[in-house]
């Protein structure tokens, strides 16, 4: 059977963040099946195909691509109680409220955060659920993404150490290591694609160093190194995350990781915010990497990332919009935009003493850490730039709307990340339309943001 093709044609520009990085005017991108076949000035494709979008007035880009997301969060979006804590006593405030999560909850939380990642021009997104409690399982968000057409990185997180072994969660939300590690190799048998153009890819990603034993990092490191599969978990996120990593381990969070096998190509970490010289280098060395999360990071004042020391020392980075209760959005575009900002703030801020500018931190960087660091970081070589025999996998963002205005006409890939994060027009996924004319296609929003709401309410009246 023939494939279906899909034409995007005449786009004003499209920003390919190949090799080249090259910026095509007046261009189209042809694609057969899930992969893209041809790309291209206008006038050398075809006009012709089973499906047309007249791009005209639009900038395409590779499908964003996040690397760190909690995506059950969104049920806990601006609980007063957390609004103004850091990273540990946010999480003394919502673990309470997170032990009454059903699979319900769980599934149509996850629901909703891929439908704002695909509306914000994210096509391919990981997600960190580390806490089970009341019969959830990842399978509960696996099936969400199924559903609403996002390409997916699922982690089996998990938090073993409580409050009375020194742990941070409270005891009733911790797991037994040896049915962590069950559930870990189940989920991945069932569930893991290695295939090219996959759409799923399990990870194994205890949650964080106060929150595990030394033994179950061992432990998760060689299940996945068993079974080809990615490790992720959190690193040096503030100054107490720094502490704890010193008290209880006697080492820098970096001497820590890597005590245990926890760095290599096959790893990432989420934040590195008080990532020192040493770690960077070390990380460069193996190849680890990072998703960094600029709006939760500041959300939590947990400080600003290194990033551009980590990039210019080859550390692979790529952009996450972390929980949505600690970030309270997740347009990755926006994060994007963050990202650049942040990372024009003074050298007075920065631990190294860089010499940061608006030169050090452009749009195209932060374009490329959305898009091919992202790629690179969940280690995939079919995602993250647009060429023949990639993964359709793009956005288009209308430059004809009031945020492009003024913008647009001078440089509308910078105007992306410069001017307001606008909603994408069209989002392609696998050569699939999920998002067109800037509704999501693949399911009813309405009757699902009523339902969302009515868990949310639902979760935090149990808590109180």
């Amino acid at each position: 059977m023939t494939e279906p093709t899909l034409l995007i044609r005449d786009a004003d520009v499209v920003a390919t963040m190949d090799d080249e990085r090259r910026e095509l005017p007046r261009a189209s991108v042809l694609i057969r099946g899930r992969a893209i076949e041809a790309i291209g000035p206008a006038s050398d494709l075809p006009r012709e195909a089973d499906e047309v979008i007249d791009a005209r007035g639009h900038v395409v880009i590779p499908g964003l691509v996040n690397t760190h997301h909690h995506m059950y969060q969104s049920l806990t979006r601006a609980i007063p109680a957390a609004q103004n804590a850091e990273l540990f006593g946010w999480l003394r405030t919502l673990y309470p409220i997170w032990a009454g999560l059903t699979p319900e909850m769980a599934r149509v939380s996850a629901q909703v955060a891929m439908a704002e990642l695909l509306l914000s021009g994210c096509t391919t997104s990981s997600d960190h659920l580390y806490l089970y409690p009341n019969g959830v399982r990842l399978d509960d968000t696996i099936e969400a993404a199924a559903s609403i057409g996002l390409r997916f990185h699922p982690t089996r997180g998990s938090m073993s150490v409580g409050e009375s072994a020194g742990g941070l969660p409270p005891d009733h939300l911790v797991e037994r290591e040896d049915a962590i590690l069950h559930d870990t190799r189940r989920v991945i048998e069932t569930f893991h694609d290695p295939s090219r153009h996959a759409m799923v890819r399990v990870g194994v990603a205890p949650c964080s160093p106060f929150s595990v034993s030394p033994g179950l990092m061992r432990d998760a490191a060689a299940l996945a190194r068993a079974t080809g599969t990615r490790l992720h978990t959190h690193l040096a996120e503030n100054d107490h995350d720094l502490a704890y990593s010193r008290d209880k381990f006697g080492q820098t969070p970096t001497e820590y990781a890597e005590s245990l096998g926890w760095l290599g190509e096959d790893v990432w970490h989420a934040h590195c915010v008080k990532l020192d010289a040493h770690g960077i280098a070390r990380f460069a060395a193996t190849g680890t990497g990072v998703a960094h999360c600029p709006c939760s990071n500041m959300r939590l004042a947990s400080g600003i990332a290194p990033v551009q020391r980590m990039r210019a020392s080859g550390v692979p980075v790529g952009l996450g919009v972390d929980g949505s209760a600690s970030n309270d959005a997740a347009h990755l575009l926006n994060e994007a935009r963050q990202a650049m900002l942040l990372g024009r703030v003074g050298r007075s801020l920065d631990a190294f003493g860089c010499d940061h500018g608006p030169a050090e931190f452009t749009a195209r960087d932060a374009l490329d850490i959305a898009t091919r660091g992202g790629a690179r970081v969940l280690g995939r070589d079919d995602i993250g730039h647009l060429a023949p025999g990639m993964s359709a996998d793009l956005a288009l963002f209308d430059t004809r709307t009031l945020g492009f205005a003024g913008g647009a006409v001078h440089d509308p890939v910078g105007a992306l990340l410069l001017c307001a994060s606008a909603t994408t027009a069209y989002t392609v996924v696998n050569g699939r339309v999920v998002v067109r004319e800037g509704r999501l296609a693949t399911l009813e929003l309405e009757p699902l943001l009523e339902r969302h709401n009515a868990l949310a309410r639902q979760l935090a009246n149990r808590s109180a």
